[in-house]
């Protein structure tokens, strides 16, 4: 798809759509939840503590101090590869970045290079489309940079609790065509990565932050741009949308000028919706990657990669096709019940309690979405007493019901020609309707029988 059939925008209409094409990729970086930093023995849980108290000589870079990798990051990162269908080389190695920044103490960040912990991966869109996932690799986070004024003047304070958090990164190809397939495979990935319990990716915390690259293309041209931008810190899907649109009217903008776009980096200004120039882009070797000498290398024997594989649980679009063929749910049902691990695991363990009582699972899950039960306060077992006495209250049945039917249809016509056009679910509007008028006394499979029985 192209792009300008996605943005509506002046300037753009006046160009022939078809000639350009965006290409994206994404950069994803996912703190893990660990108990202790990346390299050393610090609680990772630094969010909202006072500033440098979560420190040791390790992770803020003083001489002498060596780094321990911690094994569990290592797995997690393993355990996303293999959710994400990549393959796991059974030898990667920890490489040092080099660069200078207020934010890293020691002049390098211990990351990964060319052996990543999981490579060619992929995932699958709602529409069926496949996302090349590039590599998923592993690295220490840098320290917080915290901009204020003291004393009347501007300073910049730096913040080391975060320093050395273990931070997954993944990578994309630059399949995305458009900023709304970025932002849905955002929050595939982010759906994925919570179910497997490794990370909360809370954005307001900072412990999923994105990066994204585009640059243009004319339709047709299989070979990438000999350019590319890279938006840095966007801190919500939104705004990853929001900045891929702007870039794309501003590169078409210079494009239609006679100008290359530059190479470069650039920011979001959420408050004026544009980018802005931040630096030119940095190739590879402007970091001079070399194999971090401090930490060996890691040499995977099969078995361990099969006994990580075995602890990968159910994902969320496998849990939808089952919960489709085991219990009927609707595609809005199951969308919402998957959405997270725990609304998922909530909805199976209320119908394992409710067998005795024969409720039918699609009732069930007709509560919890709709009524948005709150699956921290009420227990399934709890919910289902709920569904059982409410199934004890006395009932609208006979002619008093179809008294009430003929009232609903009369003062419902829309509804009425909607389902004589084949909308089916303006009954489940007049089933409503009929609830409403009799504060929940009646019957909804008798009343839905009495409603197709009139509107015939």
């Amino acid at each position: 798809m192209s792009y300008n059939s996605i943005i509506d925008n002046k300037a753009i209409k006046k160009t022939k759509q078809a000639e350009w094409q965006s290409i994206i990729g994404l950069e994803i970086h996912i703190e893990l939840n660990t108990q202790s930093k990346m390299f050393c023995s610090c609680s990772a849980a630094y969010f909202g503590h006072k500033p440098n108290t979560h420190v040791c000589p390790v992770c803020l870079g003083l001489p002498g101090a060596l780094p321990v990798a911690n094994k569990k990051a290592i797995e997690w990162v393993v355990l996303c590869g293999l959710a994400l269908d990549c393959q796991i080389p059974l030898f990667s190695k920890f490489d040092r970045k080099n660069y200078f920044y207020p934010d890293l103490p020691k002049g390098y960040q211990i990351s990964q290079y060319d052996l990543p912990f999981a490579v060619k991966g992929r995932v699958k869109m709602d529409d069926g489309k496949i996302i090349r996932i590039t590599r998923v690799h592993l690295e220490e986070d840098t320290a917080k940079l915290i901009h204020a004024t003291v004393k009347g003047k501007g300073v910049t304070l730096v913040d080391f609790n975060r320093s050395g958090v273990p931070l997954m990164e993944v990578v994309t190809e630059p399949d995305i065509k458009n900023p709304q397939e970025a932002k849905e495979l955002l929050k595939k990935l982010r759906q994925i990565v919570r179910y497997l319990g490794i990370s909360d990716c809370d954005m307001e915390k900072g412990s999923m932050r994105l990066e994204a690259n585009i640059s243009l293309q004319k339709s047709g041209i299989s070979k990438l741009p000999d350019y590319k931008v890279e938006i840095k810190n966007l801190n919500s899907f939104r705004f990853v949308e929001k900045a891929l649109e702007y870039e794309i009217k501003r590169q078409l903008g210079l494009i239609k000028k006679g100008q290359k776009p530059l190479q470069e980096t650039r920011g979001w200004d959420e408050v004026e919706q544009v980018t802005y120039s931040q630096r030119g882009k940095e190739e590879a070797q402007d970091y001079r990657y070399f194999p971090e000498p401090d930490l060996p290398p890691i040499h995977w024997q099969r078995k361990e990669i099969e006994r990580i594989k075995k602890s990968l649980i159910e994902l969320p679009d496998e849990k939808g096709v089952r919960f489709q063929k085991q219990y009927k749910l609707s595609l809005y049902q199951i969308n919402s019940l998957i959405e997270s691990r725990e609304k998922a695991d909530y909805f199976e363990e209320a119908v394992k309690v409710s067998h005795q009582h024969q409720i039918d699972p699609k009732e069930i899950a007709n509560v919890i979405v709709n009524k948005r039960i709150n699956v921290e306060k009420i227990l399934p077992a709890e919910l289902i007493k709920i569904l059982v006495k409410k199934r004890t209250k006395p009932t609208i049945k006979g002619k008093e019901l179809e008294k009430i039917a003929n009232k609903v249809i009369r003062e419902n016509k829309e509804a009425v020609e909607d389902y004589k056009k084949g909308k089916i679910t303006a009954v489940e509007f007049l089933v409503g309707q009929i609830a409403r008028a009799t504060k929940g006394q009646v019957d909804p499979n008798q009343t839905r029988k009495v409603l197709l029985e009139k509107l015939r």
